[in-house]
């Protein structure tokens, strides 16, 4: 495992599902080496199968009507903030995850400093494919950033995070223990250099990555009171919004 400032460390002013975390064990270190080796060698499997499966497109003659998207689900934390292996905080290591796509009418080896949200594939597969979308997907269609990296009018500048749980019955799949990190319900909103977490029992976090790229420095309790206002309305908005356009103004503090 990659040991960053966050390694096994707790950030200042942590909330309390955090701070009640005893330090990783011995054991328990090991045990997150294994499982970042295992999942370092899931990747490799990956690349060769998405490396064939391309050779087999251009064999084929489609390559040129394909685009491949690569991406996942979550994140997932390993060590970070001294939590075992999870997913379900608002840190960086579970909500930020890849995008990456290849194929005809994709600028190569571009990227695109937009925010991109799940919310925005449904639209952009609809785009690719040339169908006409319901109208009711509260994302928009990445494919004027995959083509030319501006957006084709008004873009987003905050995504919406939303956690809901904690998952405490036996037979759910996401379930973790406390160690894991079981984070209680709630909302939160990333900029492109900041995080604000809102938690239904009312505890805040807040980073400026920019100066700590590894959220180590809760300073949610040095935010102006009008600034905290301010997110918590921006938050409303966005878990209110409905449809794309009303939820890019949402996203626009």
């Amino acid at each position: 495992m990659p040991r960053t400032t966050a390694f096994n460390q707790h950030p200042e002013n942590a909330p309390p599902y955090l701070a009640a975390n005893d330090p990783l064990t011995p054991a328990e270190i090991n045990n997150l080496d294994g499982i970042y080796r295992k999942r370092a060698q899931s990747v490799q499997s990956i690349d060769r199968m998405i490396g064939t499966l391309r050779d087999t497109l251009t064999k084929t003659g489609l390559a040129g009507d394909t685009v491949v998207v690569f991406s996942s689900d979550n994140g997932f934390h390993l060590g970070d903030h001294g939590l075992n292996a999870g997913k379900q905080t608002a840190f960086s290591t579970d909500v930020h995850v890849p995008l990456v796509v290849a194929g005809p009418g994709v600028r190569q080896g571009a990227r695109v400093a937009q925010l991109a949200e799940n919310i925005d594939l449904r639209p952009t597969f609809e785009e690719l494919a040339g169908v006409t979308g319901s109208g009711t997907a509260d994302g928009s269609s990445l494919v004027p950033l995959l083509r030319t990296g501006r957006p084709a009018g008004d873009w987003r500048q905050l995504a919406l995070i939303e956690h809901h749980g904690p998952a405490t019955a036996a037979t759910d799949p996401d379930q973790q223990s406390a160690k894991d990190g079981t984070p209680p319900a709630y909302t939160a909103v990333r900029a492109a250099d900041s995080t604000f977490v809102q938690y239904l029992d009312g505890t805040m976090e807040y980073y400026d990555r920019t100066s700590d790229p590894d959220e180590m420095h809760n300073i949610a309790t040095a935010l102006p009171a009008e600034r905290v206002q301010a997110l918590r309305a921006t938050l409303e908005r966005m878990e209110a919004c409905q449809g794309a356009t009303a939820c890019t103004a949402a996203a626009r503090p």
